[in-house]
């Protein structure tokens, strides 16, 4: 039995530049259609990182979440996997199994959960090492789709640049979604994870809401079709590549290795069937370049490493960015639907950080006038996602689209993470960013609501799930 899986590759841009102009802006969407077939999945290897560092103890809810959370997602592993759960503190020790990846079965789940149920918080936190350990028993399977969980109540106490070279090493490996809960680890740290390593990063406002994300998590990982994608820029003897950057379904910078003299490679990770967009920028030197005709200044394709295979192939058709120099202001001056929706997002992720520094520092007149233009953002870009992250935070005076806010009163520090980390999510793709988006709904005070696919909880009045999407009935 075998599957198929299929990518395509959409290049959005205005072509047209005025002759002053140098800068060339181009969205890319690559779609990925398939399934695998009962019994001919591609091999899956996971890796579970749990954070057993003595902070994890108090409140003593944190460790007993995390270890029932494991367990879940060791339920939640389709049969034939391979799987490993790590202890992290200022080292790692592998919980299960003794050494290498264990094979999902009823006799292996059973083993690690009676291990995972032997897990106690002491010591301190070194997530370099955790994510080291985890790097190694993946290098022993190639060709696996390769999958990390990390949970971390800290930050990491390495010295300096140690993570960073852990990333570096791993960042074509495996991917990675991490997950902080309390109140002491750091955003931009998670963040830095996840962007190096193809995965995401999120917050766990409550004990009670992590069972569901690992179970979601693995869910996920299991259905992934293909190990690896990555996208190939080619420039031309006229243009330089500035920036290739993730805009869906989060922002993340990609770190491009140099092929050629003229192409740069960007791995993305692994993929299931799912869209995900990416901006390109590029600099162009129009000497010499013809006026009134289009004229390529790079190519993009699109290379997948299939299931069993360590070497990367060709996948799609290649696309073009063209540039049209004219002397029509009225041509030149379009932006891109999907630039401006990419450019919206960035200035929607510095307000929500610069409204966090000036709470830090005590300035509400400034917080509530950086979050303001934030749900303002967030309510034009029709992103629900960090709008009802927001909303916990702040109370919206008048329409949503006016930015006028006031800070709300005793803000929990877990909701401060949240919304931290959760400002790169960029909510709704953009295949509908042809008109305006819609005004979303301010969410009224009131209980949380919980989501009825993934059981994460939401602000009250809550439409769909900030997490998966989902419709939430109110």
């Amino acid at each position: 039995m075998e599957h198929r899986t299929d990518f395509d590759l959409h290049v959005s841009q205005n072509q047209y530049l005025s002759p002053a102009d140098r800068e060339v802006h181009a969205a890319l969407v690559v779609t990925a259609r398939g399934e695998a077939s009962p019994g001919a999945e591609p091999e899956v290897a996971q890796v579970i990182l749990i954070d057993c560092s003595g902070s994890m103890s108090f409140p003593i809810t944190k460790i007993g979440a995390a270890r029932q959370a494991t367990k879940v997602a060791v339920d939640a592993l389709r049969d034939g996997a391979l799987f490993a759960v790590v202890e992290g503190t200022e080292r790692a020790r592998q919980v299960f199994p003794a050494k290498g990846l264990a094979v999902a079965g009823p006799e292996t789940r059973r083993a690690a959960k009676d291990a995972v149920n032997r897990l106690s918080a002491t010591g301190g936190t070194a997530i370099g090492t955790w994510l080291t350990l985890a790097g190694r028993l993946l290098r022993e399977h190639p060709t696996a789709v390769r999958h990390v969980i990390l949970l971390t109540d800290g930050r990491n106490a390495q010295r300096e640049g140690e993570l960073e070279r852990v990333l570096a090493e791993f960042g074509s490996d495996f991917t990675c979604d991490a997950r902080g809960i309390g109140a002491d680890w750091l955003p931009t740290e998670l963040l830095r994870i996840a962007e190096a390593l193809h995965g995401t990063a999120d917050a766990v406002r409550a004990p009670a809401d992590l069972a569901a994300d690992f179970a979601a998590m693995t869910r996920v990982a299991m259905g992934k079709l293909v190990p690896e994608l990555r996208v190939l820029v080619r420039t031309t003897a006229a243009s330089r590549l500035d920036f290739l950057r993730q805009t869906h379904p989060s922002e993340a910078d990609l770190r491009g290795e140099v092929v050629d003299e003229r192409t740069t490679a960007f791995t993305t990770g692994s993929w299931g069937a799912e869209s995900r967009e990416y901006h390109l920028r590029l600099t162009v030197d129009p000497t010499g370049l013809p006026h009134d005709s289009g004229v390529r200044v790079a190519r993009v394709d699109l290379e997948v490493r299939a299931p069993g295979a360590t070497a990367f192939t060709r996948v799609g058709e290649a696309s073009s960015v063209v540039v049209h120099y004219t002397d029509d202001l009225e041509r030149s001056s379009r932006i891109d639907a999907r630039i401006a929706r990419y450019t919206g997002q960035t200035e929607l992720r510095q307000a929500v950080l610069e409204g966090g520094v000036a709470h830090d520092r005590g300035d509400r007149e400034a917080t509530a006038a950086a979050w303001g233009r934030a749900v303002a953002l967030a309510t034009g870009l029709g992103n629900r996602k960090v709008l009802e992250r927001l909303l916990r935070l702040v109370e919206v005076v008048g329409a949503p689209e006016e930015g006028v806010v006031r800070v709300r009163e005793g803000l929990a520090t877990e909701d401060l993470l949240s919304v931290a980390v959760g400002s790169t999510l960029s909510g709704l793709a953009s295949e509908s960013v042809a008109g305006p988006a819609a005004a979303s709904p301010v969410v009224a005070a009131g209980p949380d609501v919980t989501c009825p696919e993934c059981s994460l909880r939401w602000p009250a009045g809550s439409a769909f799930c900030g997490d998966c999407g989902s419709p939430i009935a109110v």
